[in-house]
């Protein structure tokens, strides 16, 4: 017999096809500095999983039995474990190739943890272009009568204010404690509405350094006070802190983190920290009718890069479900956030109770913030009794 009548197993062909194509990319992944710590993070997380998947894969190339029904989770094959082994590719989802290659494409690096109606990868949340120092510390001129009037209530009647009231929780002004602390990291996010500029295509608009998300979080913190919940609510102007300190917008989580240690350095009593956003996405997504009143909806971020991420994602989770039961479609989901150009940590580091939201987009008017605030207080006070009566995760 010759060495050409030597038949060479099929799963050793696919065993050294598996560590040449590591080799390959790993060696091309070494001449991109930039890109070589996403790499070895990827290798790093999906290394302990290598030896079962590669053990399945060649067993079930000749034993088709082993593999798994197709009722369960499609088994990777040796190509595909090892191109996202080096490259941080998977060969099932195109976001990971596109992400990385293409420009804005980076935003469908962020995960639907929990999707709301209509949430989907062309409806997360999007960040306005970074403004510049000198845009986010302009004041406009508003005309009279631009920002909105707020809607008149019908009064409630008594089978609304019996539902609505919390046995356990203390009446308007029998407060004793501030569990709650307000804040807005982007403090120049706005609305175009409340600006004049409503239904302008620049998105980049909605900035300004007084008509701003800080007035959604005194109504916020004004809801939350109504609901027996004590609150305190930061009003810092974050462009004017930034320029103080001499930073660019991108470092506005660290001023803010200086703001949110202070607070708690000197205020033992407070739990929970939520810190307000506004989208950048346009009105179809970013509003709803809820009983014939429009809101501004909301969408809660965790950053999957904090220490607290599964506490903070069980918080915002219960959250979302409340406002589901009560406000239907109010809520867009959860989302989280890490990787390159991510901040994923947004201060939920320093609480198990931190609380990311955006509230509506650049063309939501103050009635439907109005609305959201209140619709908002109500649920957080739901959740806070509750978890304050069952467990005593309130404090």
């Amino acid at each position: 017999m010759t060495s050409r009548d030597v038949e060479i197993p099929y799963s050793f062909q696919l065993l050294v096809c598996f560590i040449s194509i590591v080799l390959t990319f790993v060696f091309i992944a070494s001449y991109f500095p930039s890109e070589r710590q996403m790499v070895y993070s990827r290798i790093q997380k999906n290394i302990q999983a290598v030896p079962t998947e590669i053990f399945i894969s060649l067993l079930s190339s000749e034993l088709p039995f082993i593999s798994k029904g197709p009722e369960e989770k499609k088994e990777s094959t040796l190509i595909s474990i090892g191109l996202e082994l080096a490259t941080a590719v998977n060969l099932g989802d195109a976001r990971s190739l596109l992400g990385n290659e293409l420009p804005g494409f980076s935003i469908y690096k962020e995960e639907i943890l929990i999707s709301g109606t209509g949430t989907d990868y062309t409806t997360l949340p999007r960040e306005s272009a970074a403004p510049s120092l000198e845009d986010i510390l302009k004041e406009r001129e508003i005309p009279e009568g631009q920002a909105g009037e707020e809607e008149k209530e019908a009064p409630k009647t008594e089978n609304e204010i019996t539902e609505e009231q919390k046995p356990d929780a203390p009446q308007e002004g029998e407060i004793k404690e501030k569990r709650f602390y307000v804040y807005q990291t982007h403090s120049w996010e706005s609305y175009l509405p409340l600006l004049g500029l409503e239904g302008d295509p620049d998105v980049n608009k909605a900035v300004d350094s007084k008509t701003n998300i800080i007035l959604v979080g005194d109504m916020l913190t004004k809801e939350l006070e109504k609901n027996g919940l004590g609150a305190i609510h930061d009003k810092t102007d974050m462009g004017q802190t930034l320029k103080e300190k001499g930073w660019k917008t991108p470092r506005s989580y660290k001023a803010s983190r200086e703001i949110v240690q202070d607070a708690v350095a000197n205020n033992n009593e407070l739990s929970y920290f939520i810190d307000l956003h506004r989208d950048s996405l346009r009105k179809e997504h970013t509003t709803v009718t809820i009983n014939d009143k429009s809101y501004a909806k909301v969408v809660f971020v965790v950053g999957k890069n904090n220490q607290h991420f599964e506490k903070n994602l069980k918080v915002v989770n219960d959250l979302h479900e409340i406002l589901q039961k009560k406000y239907p479609e109010l809520s867009r989901g959860v989302i989280g956030k890490s990787g390159k150009g991510v901040d994923g940590v947004y201060n939920q580091d320093l609480s198990q109770r931190s609380i990311l939201i955006e509230i509506g987009g650049i063309d939501n008017n103050m009635n439907e913030l109005k609305n959201t605030a209140e619709a908002l207080a109500k649920v957080i006070s739901e959740y806070y009794w509750k978890a304050e009566k069952v467990n005593g995760e309130g404090r």
